[in-house]
């Protein structure tokens, strides 16, 4: 129990906690403003949290009194471990399921992991690869996607875009598809099903899913296919 009272240590493992923490604030900034799920409070407390435990257990292996005639082999690393994998319920509860194929919150659930790992490479005194590593992450996220998003190849600047259109005739169904496919809307996904109206009516409620490029936004959308004669209620989301 001497490094109750080894001021050293307790210094050190202090500023390594304080560095976990200011790095996890560049990832909960980046998600804050973006008004995602984690942010600054949540980075905070997994890098902080992940920073102490790994002091903890690299600690423990100094601190363990041998025995004599027992061989004792400790991993240092081996809590650490567990903070990778047991972090994962974290992400999980992040990943949102929208649509059949669309999926959101695996970057958010990524940056929950690399919170972890950056508390993890402080904690084990690695403290360069751990700036580094945010660094390269923020730049990667806030820059190169950016940059990809606006001048890649089409298909990557594309948006994803989810309407419900509600008729009242079958036969418009098909006049819809043609015109997403004449103005350039790359068709993703169909759902049609049949519903009916207070009045029991019955209205053929169609799904679409497409993409399009980001000069398109939901009132614009919106505004174009609400004009369409027979398109009688309308909801449009981007994703």
């Amino acid at each position: 129990m001497g490094f109750i009272t080894d001021t050293p240590f307790l210094v050190e493992s202090l500023l390594k906690m304080v560095i976990a923490a200011s790095l996890s604030l560049g990832i909960g900034v980046e998600r804050e403003l973006k008004r995602k799920p984690v942010g600054l409070k949540t980075s905070l407390v997994i890098a902080t949290f992940s920073c102490l435990l790994t002091i903890i257990s690299v600690q423990s292996v100094f601190e363990a009194t041998p025995v004599p005639g027992i061989n004792v082999t400790m991993d240092p690393l081996r809590l650490a471990a567990q903070i990778v994998s047991g972090i994962g319920f974290l992400g999980a509860g992040v990943i949102l399921k929208r649509t059949d194929d669309s999926i959101s919150g695996l970057t958010t659930a990524a940056m929950i992991w690399g919170a972890a790992g950056i508390g993890i490479a402080v904690g084990a005194g690695f403290y360069i690869p751990a700036i580094v590593a945010v660094l390269i992450v923020l730049f990667g996220v806030e820059v190169i996607a950016p940059i990809f998003t606006r001048l890649g190849p089409e298909r990557l600047r594309m948006q994803e875009i989810n309407v419900i259109i509600r008729l009242e005739q079958s036969d418009d169904i098909e006049k819809v598809i043609d015109y997403l496919k004449a103005n350039d809307f790359l068709l993703e996904g169909l759902i049609i099903k049949d519903t009916r109206d207070l009045n029991h009516d019955l209205i053929h409620e169609i799904h679409i899913r497409f993409s399009s490029l980001p000069e398109q936004d939901t009132l614009n959308i919106y505004t174009r296919l609400k004009s369409l004669p027979f398109i009688d209620d309308i909801e449009v989301s981007i994703l």
